[in-house]
């Protein structure tokens, strides 16, 4: 009994479900939580930007050949194009199959305010989200928690210590020690997930409640059928390419989505995941530089939730939106869905930027989602992680940089750890 309370899957799982009865039973009390969530966050994201900049760094320096960076760069961007857009197209054909926006009375749904959404919106634009990748000050992209600033910055110091040879062995020598050390703060910093997932998730329910979820069920029971089924058979097919069960692969990771889940932040699991890959086979220098890279340019969940938000509230407005709006909506989100990652309200603010581009769906209608958009922020979240992990693996495998003999101990392990906890 004492290993399975020990155990950070089985104390996550119980803090969510006393979240949901708390937010339930004591709204009032739960709405005011959410600072529990917060803190875990905020110490997760203190220590995402060094782990990313060692790992990256020592990823390159390990690989020593700079045209190989390039070209697992190059894949990594080439593979999230491709599953990105593949992701917007199924989430657009499957609202229109559904149609979850058809009979919903805009009157009928409690709206918000959502005129800072729209004016962001208006202000997005491609070229800005390109200046802003490169850093004007890298101490500031640090202490800001910019991951693409960061990526880039460790990139190049990445090449720029690797073109030092020998003279650079010290300093790389150094990183590996601090980052151990960071990992193991990260360690110390998981003993409060459970507080994390509880905080969040009481305060999820206590503020918008149950009962918001009644007239747009349909339309959340869509998004989370459709994320089902691209995580089921579009990931999992590219996993069976290489030969591996994506099945096991979640059960792997499967503390870190639950952490997504209580906390709706991707970003409360990032480290842990890229650690986890690393154990399970991926060469370093390939997590280093695709984790990172996926968390801007690889965003399936939320891809997904864009496409199909759009096609709902033109439904919702009765907007018949031509072949040509379809694959005009599909190339603008192609673009506006990487440029708000890492921003407050990106999805509110990618959704204000493609209606504004579009011309004929009201951007007022953005208010009919504020009440449900943070119970599906869960789903997207936990896509993504798993979207980001299958690239990985993919990309790994396909540089044969991935070690099959870590990945069976490491799944093995996993299981000789739950067969203790159920004799326990």
């Amino acid at each position: 009994m004492r290993k399975l309370l020990n155990n950070l899957t089985f104390r996550v799982l119980i803090a969510i479900t006393l979240g949901i009865l708390v937010g339930h039973f004591f709204p009032a009390t739960a709405a005011k939580l959410k600072p529990l969530g917060d803190l875990f966050i905020n110490l997760i994201k203190m220590v995402i930007a060094p782990i990313i900049f060692l790992t990256i760094v020592l990823g390159i320096s390990n690989m020593g050949d700079l045209k190989k960076v390039g070209r697992v760069g190059g894949k990594a961007l080439l593979y999230f194009e491709v599953v990105t857009t593949l992701a917007l197209v199924i989430g657009i054909v499957v609202a229109n199959l559904i149609r979850p926006g058809e009979g919903v009375q805009a009157t009928a749904v409690k709206g918000g305010d959502v005129s800072q959404y729209a004016e962001q919106g208006k202000e997005m634009n491609w070229l800005d989200f390109f200046l802003h990748i490169v850093p004007s000050n890298a101490v500031k992209a640090f202490a800001e928690g910019e991951i693409l600033q960061v990526l880039v910055f460790s990139i190049l110091f990445g090449v720029g210590l690797t073109r030092m040879g020998e003279r650079g062995q010290s300093l790389i020598q150094t990183f590996e020690k601090l980052s151990r050390v960071f990992f193991n703060i990260l360690g110390v910093v998981m003993v409060l997930a459970p507080l994390g997932a509880f905080g969040g998730m009481a305060f999820t329910i206590g503020k918008y409640g149950l009962a918001t979820l009644v007239p747009l069920a349909k339309l959340m029971g869509t998004v989370y059928l459709t994320m089902f089924l691209f995580i089921f058979v579009v990931l999992n097919l590219i996993l069976r390419y290489y030969r591996v069960s994506l099945w096991k692969v979640l059960k792997y990771i499967r503390e870190e989505l639950l952490i997504v889940l209580g906390t709706s932040s991707s970003e409360s699991a990032l480290p842990q995941v890229m650690d986890k890959l690393e154990a399970m086979g991926c060469s370093r220098s390939v997590v280093g530089l695709v984790i990172p890279a996926g968390y801007s340019f690889n965003l399936d969940g939320t891809t997904i939730y864009l496409s199909m938000a759009t096609i709902f509230l033109a439904q919702v407005f009765s907007v018949d939106l031509t072949l040509g709006q379809e694959l005009t909506i599909i190339g603008i989100l192609m673009v506006t869905s990487k440029g708000a990652a890492g921003v407050t309200g990106s999805g509110f603010i990618v959704l204000a930027s493609t209606l504004t581009a579009v011309q004929v769906i009201p951007v007022e209608g953005l208010a009919l989602l504020l009440g449900v958009d943070r119970f599906m922020s869960e789903a997207r979240s936990i896509t993504n992680i798993i979207g980001n992990t299958v690239a990985t693996i993919f990309i790994a495998n396909n540089e044969k940089e991935f070690d099959r003999r870590k990945m069976e101990r490491a799944f093995g392990k996993r299981e000789r750890d739950e067969l203790a906890d159920y004799k326990y």
